[in-house]
């Protein structure tokens, strides 16, 4: 065969792969209907560990990498239960009959949101200078709504929302108020001042980005303003997803938050800090590149593309943010030090700790 028969013969199979891809698909959506049915949970780990073994077993008989048969099956796999738990989402129609307003929905976050409640028939309205999104209400000033809503939910910018929440609390609405921050000890005021109102009021971070299509394995942290009520029908909005949900108090919240975020932030802006201040040209140290440099550079890259202002906010107005940094800093300079010194001791002293502490963070997640 020629050069271009080759390769139609691989565009006939690419084609033929996907075919098939199309009908596992479907069939996924045959498996949440029936799970749903009996009443079963979306994942079941067992049968993952199944699908797994024997695409190994199959890839070794059929001369091939069970490594690369294991990684195609974990993709399959997320895709599979990706359509399983927007179905069982759908199928709870929690909002059927409710309304929900969104304040700030047209901004990455809170346009997340917005589908997601819109997903689970909720009569979405976005209220959002910055424009509207296509098949939901809109008004551009929520200030001009009748706030009737059985939820309002505030994703603007960190620098508004404790604001947006105090006159949120002034209006008095009906139905149970969160906002989606990263931070909430800027927004104490604004929730003090809704609890203090009488209002149904909790707050919610979902730690995951607005390009997330599978909660599976996501936590999204749910503080306590006060409001049992408003906790548990926060919550109860990803009963239907595979989502951990996890309740802490606020301080709590913002005091993990620090290292979680602040610190993983900080420490991929001092890399790349380092390295465009290094004076070395980027192509000639991707020539002498390493699994542990490219891994650290792919990280490095996502946190160079988010938005400064927002990343700043989460340094700046958490109250406990300079703890973290502290600490960065203190193990920089011990790292310094015990190199200059040539101290071989104290730093396989300071790796065994490292490995510890994460294994038993990996025993924890296990």
């Amino acid at each position: 065969m020629t050069l271009e028969e080759l390769r139609l013969r691989l565009t006939t199979l690419d084609r033929q792969l996907l075919e098939l891809v199309a009908q596992r698909q479907a069939l996924s959506r045959q498996v949440a209907q029936a799970k749903e049915a009996v009443g079963r949970g979306t994942r079941d780990y067992q049968r993952e560990r199944e699908v797994l073994l024997q695409a190994r077993s199959t890839a070794e008989s059929l001369d091939l990498s069970p490594e690369l048969a294991e990684e195609v099956m974990r993709l399959l796999i997320r895709g599979s239960l990706t359509t399983q738990e927007r179905i069982r989402v759908a199928a709870g129609g929690r909002g059927s009959g409710r309304s929900a307003l969104v304040i700030g929905g047209a901004g990455k976050m809170g346009r997340w949101f917005a589908e997601f409640l819109a997903s689970q028939n909720y009569d979405v309205t976005i209220a959002d200078p910055g424009g509207s999104v296509e098949g939901l209400g809109y008004c551009a000033d929520w200030r001009g709504s009748a706030l009737d809503h059985d939820l309002i939910v505030v994703a603007t910018p960190l620098n508004v929302a404790n604001q947006v929440l105090t006159e949120l609390a002034q209006r008095k609405p009906r139905g149970t108020v969160f906002d989606i921050g990263s931070l909430k000890t800027p927004l104490r005021a604004g929730l003090a001042a809704l609890q203090a109102a009488g209002c149904r009021v909790t707050s919610i971070h979902p730690m995951f980005g607005p390009d997330t299509e599978l909660l599976s394995g996501r936590h999204v942290i749910f503080v306590d303003a006060g409001s049992s009520a408003a906790l548990e029908e926060a919550q109860a909005l990803f009963a239907s997803t595979m989502a951990e949900r996890v309740v802490m108090s606020l301080d709590e919240h913002d005091r993990l938050i620090a290292y979680v975020l602040g610190l993983s932030h900080a420490l991929n802006i001092a890399f790349f800090t380092a390295l465009a201040e290094s004076g070395e040209a980027a192509p000639r140290l991707a020539e002498l590149s390493s699994t542990t440099y490219d891994a650290q550079v792919e990280v490095a890259a996502k946190v160079a593309e988010e938005s400064p202002e927002l990343y700043f906010e989460i340094q700046h107005l958490n109250d406990y943010g300079q703890e973290a940094l502290n600490a960065l800093r203190d193990a920089v300079e011990r790292i310094c030090q015990v190199v200059g010194s040539g101290d071989a001791a104290q730093f396989a002293a300071m790796m065994r700790r490292g490995r510890e502490y994460l294994a038993g963070r990996a025993r924890r997640e296990a």
